[in-house]
């Protein structure tokens, strides 16, 4: 690690608080963890956020609600006006705020960065938390992100040496996915009741609504080619929140209806991974979680051929988009993204797993050793001592030692 990763100059104690800015449902989520760390660990400290319920419910007070109508690749004109609007109530929030003197970003550049440079002009330090993807497309990015960094927290391992690199002090702190061991017996008490046979396949069509109305046609189409060559084979879509359910089934029902065989189970993801064999999965974070239970996988994301034509192939700077495929290093698990075709050949890899079970025991093999990667690392804790160390502070903890 070098020196600058290791060393964050702390402004004076006295002058502490600290504000999260998360745009997106798992933004909330990283954050949360964190600010339920720094609050267990500080009972008066100021933590503020424009944020979600979980920040909320973890201990920050929230100035302003987000995060309900998430926004990925290039936002509309619409979007960017709002978030004009929000650039100009964060900055007079924070001249009414001058104890918080550390701004938390956490993921969601395109909304993060313009909030930075109007912390940087007021003087707070800017820890981010979960590294904007620079070295996937955009590399461009990395200047701007050099400027308004004071310290890069990753949660992939591969990224502080990557950034480090170019000259931004970067800490790996782990990934929030493996911050509690998997409790099988748990696992295995909220599996118990969902459907009996096999192949039992798990489909993971992601949460927001472009990218499920783009893929969970081409997922669904895949499950009906497994069920007619394994006439035993039974599904669950594994579905974020009750909304989704209902978006995964109005275009079913466009297209054929919704299978006897397959059943919709929300909120309960890592139980759907521990009870299927197989999954397919829209590209995302979910192929960690799929990973860490070492269930093999089959992973898409449909993209416009135009789009990618014109704009994507020019900003695209990596050879694998899937996170089991970067961490690895090469392709562990078949990765069609971007995909511009149809069903047929994730179906084809799908069929292809089931039939050699060595396939599918080499991805288990694989995906135990990107879990060791992150072995004796807890996200949250780092996070947290980060913001320690970036307000001049001391935990109750290493008081009390």
């Amino acid at each position: 690690m070098s020196s600058r990763a290791e060393s964050l100059p702390a402004v004076a104690p006295e002058v502490s608080g600290v504000l999260f800015t998360a745009f997106e449902p798992s933004g909330d989520d990283h954050a949360a963890a964190v600010v339920r760390e720094l609050r267990s660990r500080h009972p008066t400290l100021p933590i503020y956020a424009w944020g979600g319920p979980k920040m909320a419910a973890a201990g920050a007070t929230l100035v302003e609600r987000t995060g309900e109508d998430a926004v990925m690749g290039v936002p509309g004109l619409a979007k960017v006006r709002e978030h004009q609007r929000i650039n100009r109530r964060v900055r007079a929030w924070l001249e009414r705020h001058p104890e918080v003197r550390l701004l938390v970003p956490v993921d969601s550049p395109a909304a993060n960065f313009p909030i930075c440079r109007i912390a940087r002009s007021m003087g707070l330090r800017i820890v981010h938390l979960v590294a904007p993807q620079v070295w996937a497309w955009g590399g461009w990015r990395i200047h701007k992100l050099r400027r308004l960094t004071d310290l890069l927290l990753c949660l992939l391992p591969f990224e502080q040496a990557w950034f480090g690199e170019r000259g931004i002090p970067a800490r790996f702190i782990g990934h929030p996915l493996f911050d509690r061991p998997l409790d099988r017996a748990a696992l295995d008490e909220a599996a118990a009741g969902l459907p009996e046979g096999s192949p039992r396949i798990a489909l993971m069509p992601g949460s927001r609504p472009a990218e499920i109305t783009k893929n969970f046609p081409l997922l669904l189409e895949a499950f009906r080619s497994v069920g007619r060559a394994h006439g035993g084979a039974v599904g669950v879509v594994a579905a974020t929140t009750p909304a989704v359910e209902q978006r995964l089934r109005a275009i079913a029902a466009s297209r054929g209806g919704w299978p006897e065989s397959l059943s919709v189970v929300p909120g309960r993801a890592d139980a759907v991974i521990h009870w299927c064999e197989l999954a397919l999965v829209v590209s995302g974070t979910v192929t960690l979680q799929i990973a860490r239970q070492q269930r093999p996988m089959v992973i898409v994301y449909r993209s416009n051929p135009l789009v990618y034509v014109l704009l994507a192939r020019w900003v695209l700077s990596t050879e694998f988009f899937t996170l089991p495929n970067l961490i690895a290093g090469r392709e562990i698990v078949p990765e069609l993204v971007p995909h511009f075709g149809g069903p047929e050949p994730i179906a084809e890899h799908a069929l292809r797993l089931l039939a050699d079970p060595s396939l599918a025991a080499r991805q288990r093999a694989e995906m135990a050793r990107i879990a060791e990667k992150f072995a004796g690392r807890h996200a949250a804790r780092n996070a947290a001592d980060a913001v320690e160390q970036a307000l001049g502070l001391v935990s109750i903890a290493a008081e009390t030692v």
